[in-house]
């Protein structure tokens, strides 16, 4: 590659490229839960409860907003891979001003449609009574700001399709600690729980895309970044098709997990107040190890994209194997640790007898939570680097709605499991990307037709 920003991964060590490329998005995954995890301890160390559980839904509710974002950067970043993998540097200009410009469109008419619907989705996750006045200004607030999560998510996309995941670090590492700041002043200082824990939350991003932006802005030459501005008003048609074709699968994925989980969570909170404020302990939990699935998933796709595009199909096999050594070995360690010392892990959320009370029953949920989620990183660094449209979309349609709404109902209505079987349904269906991955790997259709080329 001829400029020095722009990394290839089509040569050399594998494991080292992974590691070195994954660990600055582990550690950025790592802050973005942490600071989450801030939101709700601070809010929950002043409101109780009651203020968990509102910072939970209404985290789950702006959650649920970022679907767009989370689906069409990610495709953004293979894209951007598979033209640096392909020698098409020069497109990429072009792609990043059609790419922006119509997820900023997408982020205001989301924001715009969640604040509309607000009192409708609160109403079908059966927010309690007690947090529903929390979890709404804590979930209108992060609606607002959705400019800024969709902002900084599109300028990490960039950054990261060349192969640059330590800036996208620094950048959130920015967020964490003003919004660890601005948490203390605003919940503990001044009361404002919920309310203030979102403001904190969204300020911290708005401060870290425009921190991001300007980075990007003055690093264009490193990176071999001409954008037209013609192209933030002018799309060019043919790039556009060619993320969402491959971007609408990953959204719906990414959305119908959400919904998935309001759905759950709607049974789930209908149990009272307690199971809901545990369940968003999970969802934490679940987060943390998520995080190091998706750290190894998006580097893996970036590395598979661009050994895809060059032909280099072996390599695209080594990468996989590493990536499987790596998540399956975190996810051991993750259950040694939970197994062992139950009581810390969860305690560090909650002091509540009678949410402590609901542990034991899920450890082995949590185990099954791990495991799937370092399998899915093997496949899906597979199935998104391939920029495989369909697989992709019968993959979201199965691993976002099929299997964990139906699993869900199985489990927790006919096993008459109650919030334990909707668990367990949720977490056996995070095993759905993996059996469906092997099945497209073994068919070879993820190649992209090149002769293979291997050399180094």
């Amino acid at each position: 590659m001829s400029h020095s920003e722009i990394r290839d991964f089509t040569r050399g060590s594998i494991p080292k490229q992974l590691v070195i490329f994954a660990t600055p998005l582990f550690l950025s995954n790592l802050l973005q839960v942490l600071y989450n995890m801030v939101d709700m301890i601070i809010v929950g160390m002043d409101c109780g409860t009651v203020g968990i559980s509102a910072v939970s839904v209404g985290g789950d509710v702006s959650q649920l907003m970022t679907f767009a974002a989370m689906g069409f950067s990610n495709a953004g970043q293979v894209l951007i891979a598979r033209l640096i993998g392909g020698g098409k540097q020069e497109k990429i200009g072009r792609f990043v001003g059609t790419m922006s410009s119509f997820l900023f469109l997408c982020a205001v008419v989301i924001s715009v449609l969640g604040l509309v619907f607000q009192d409708g989705i609160l109403t079908l996750m059966s927010t309690p009574s007690g947090a529903w006045q929390g979890a709404a200004e804590y979930s209108a607030v992060c609606m607002a700001g959705l400019v800024f999560i969709y902002g900084y998510n599109i300028v990490s996309a960039i950054l990261r399709g060349m192969g640059d995941s330590k800036h996208p670090f620094v950048f959130i590492g920015i967020a964490a600690g003003t919004n660890v700041i601005l948490d203390l002043i605003l919940v503990l200082g001044f009361h404002l729980g919920p309310f203030g824990a979102a403001i904190a939350t969204v300020a911290s991003q708005a401060f870290s895309f425009l921190c991001s932006l300007v980075f990007l802005i003055r690093a264009k030459e490193r990176f071999a970044l001409n954008v037209p501005r013609t192209t933030f008003f002018r799309w060019d048609k043919e790039m556009l098709l060619d993320l969402v074709k491959l971007g609408v699968p990953m959204a719906i994925k990414t959305a119908s997990i959400q919904v998935s989980k309001l759905f759950v969570n709607s049974w789930v909170n209908s149990y009272g107040v307690e199971i809901s404020a545990f369940a968003g302990i999970i969802n934490k939990i679940a987060s943390f190890s998520n995080l190091f699935s998706a750290s190894i998933n998006v580097a893996g796709s970036t590395m598979a994209g661009q050994n895809i595009a060059a032909g280099k199909y072996r390599r695209v096999k080594k990468i996989m194997g590493s990536i499987a050594v790596i998540t399956l070995s975190i996810a051991a360690l993750l259950s040694a640790i939970t197994l062992l010392f139950p009581d810390f892990v969860f305690s560090l959320f909650s002091d509540d007898p009678k949410v402590l009370a609901l542990v034991d029953g899920f450890l082995p949920i949590a185990v099954l939570l791990y495991l799937g989620s370092a399998l899915r990183a093997i496949m899906n660094a597979l199935l998104n680097g391939s920029g495989n449209y369909p697989v992709n979309f019968v993959t979201a349609i199965f691993d976002g709605i099929v299997m964990r709404i139906g699993l869900a109902l199985l489990f927790g209505l006919g096993c008459g499991m109650a919030h334990y079987g909707f668990w367990l349904g949720d977490a056996l269906a995070g095993f759905t990307p993996f059996f469906i991955g092997i099945v497209f790997y073994f068919s070879g259709k993820w190649k992209n037709g090149k002769p293979e080329s291997d050399s180094e």
